[in-house]
């Protein structure tokens, strides 16, 4: 085994690939996502299977792999041969296009709603009783107030949450430079970065590290779920809104011969059924009538968009967390 094969190997262990329906024949599609969506994906995936089965008569086994979304997207630029990609922001797929032309540069524009067929809200995760009455990102910048976040260069988690201090900060009628200044002393709180959202979610609630964990609406009744009723959703008075976006890998599904499954993959995420999947799994569904019938899940909250306040995502990547950008000023900063 050369050495690009055995990194190849370990990627596809070390980020979780998971066999959706192992020792079937026929297709086999990799859909590579982020770290919280696991869950989600596990249960869409049987619910596409038994579909396409009934629909084309053929068998496919789905594998999932997830990770932080900014390393997912790296690897699949660099050789991990993802059918389908399954991010929480947009640039997280445009990399694809830059790096190799792996998608056309205009993949956005294929599917609804920005080829994003769920949404989702940051939110803040507390202790019962909430001990440091945290109801807002300001109080995430108080001293003695330890914060969990995911780091925001390999994290899609960790960049909403940065975005949506500083947005919500803006929208209230504050400067960028006030508003800088408040995502500082949040990043000062923050005790450790974790890679993902499933990272922080264990240093948490596990670990039983830190007084707030910020993370995604659909990823806090998982940690109930698994870790207790221990903890209260605290919705700040703005939130960001995360669109989660979806994409063929065009070079690779080319390559394989299972465009038509992988185009029919994403597609049936906007189905009745799909939406109905992702509601299950508190992912807000773009669907309507869906949404409305899940209703109850989805509190109403005041949200804004990336590129309401930075312009859109190549903007904010560019500025904030590329090399050297604010974040990396910050980090810094808060180090001497």
């Amino acid at each position: 085994m050369n050495r690009r094969v055995a990194w190849r190997a370990w990627i596809a262990v070390g980020l979780g690939m998971v066999a959706g329906a192992a020792g079937a024949s026929g297709p086999t599609l990799l859909n590579v996502s982020y770290d919280v969506s696991r869950e989600f994906y596990k249960d869409f995936n049987v619910a596409f299977a038994a579909h396409w089965k009934k629909a084309t008569g053929e068998t496919l086994t789905l594998n999932q792999s997830h990770g932080g979304s900014s390393r997912q997207a790296r690897s699949v630029a660099d050789g991990l041969e993802a059918d389908v990609i399954t991010m929480n922001q947009a640039n997280d797929i445009d990399i694809l296009f830059e790096r190799g032309r792996l998608v056309p540069q205009d993949w956005a524009k294929r599917l609804p709603f920005n080829s994003a067929p769920t949404t989702s809200v940051s939110v803040i995760l507390v202790r019962k009783g909430n001990p440091k009455n945290i109801r807002d990102w300001s109080d995430l910048g108080r001293p003695g107030v330890s914060v969990i976040i995911p780091n925001p260069k390999t994290s899609g988690n960790g960049r909403y949450t940065y975005l949506a201090a500083w947005g919500a900060a803006v929208k209230n009628g504050v400067s960028h430079d006030a508003a800088k200044a408040l995502v500082a002393r949040i990043f000062a709180n923050v005790p450790v970065l974790d890679g993902g959202g499933r990272g922080a979610t264990t240093t948490f609630a596990q670990r039983n590290l830190g007084d707030a964990l910020v993370t995604f609406e659909s990823e806090a009744p998982l940690i109930v779920r698994e870790f207790g009723d221990n903890f209260e959703v605290i919705y700040p008075s703005r939130t960001i809104l995360a669109e989660n976006p979806v994409s063929v890998v065009d070079k690779v599904v080319d390559k394989k011969g299972t465009r038509k499954q992988a185009e029919a993959y994403l597609q049936f995420l906007y189905s009745p059924a799909g939406q109905t999947i992702a509601a299950q799994h508190h992912l807000r569904p773009r669907d309507p009538k869906v949404l409305a019938q899940h209703a109850k899940r989805f509190p109403k909250v005041e949200t804004f968009t990336v590129d309401e306040v930075f312009g859109s995502w190549t903007q904010a990547q560019k500025l904030h967390f590329n090399d050297g950008g604010i974040y990396d000023q910050i980090v810094l900063a808060t180090k001497r």
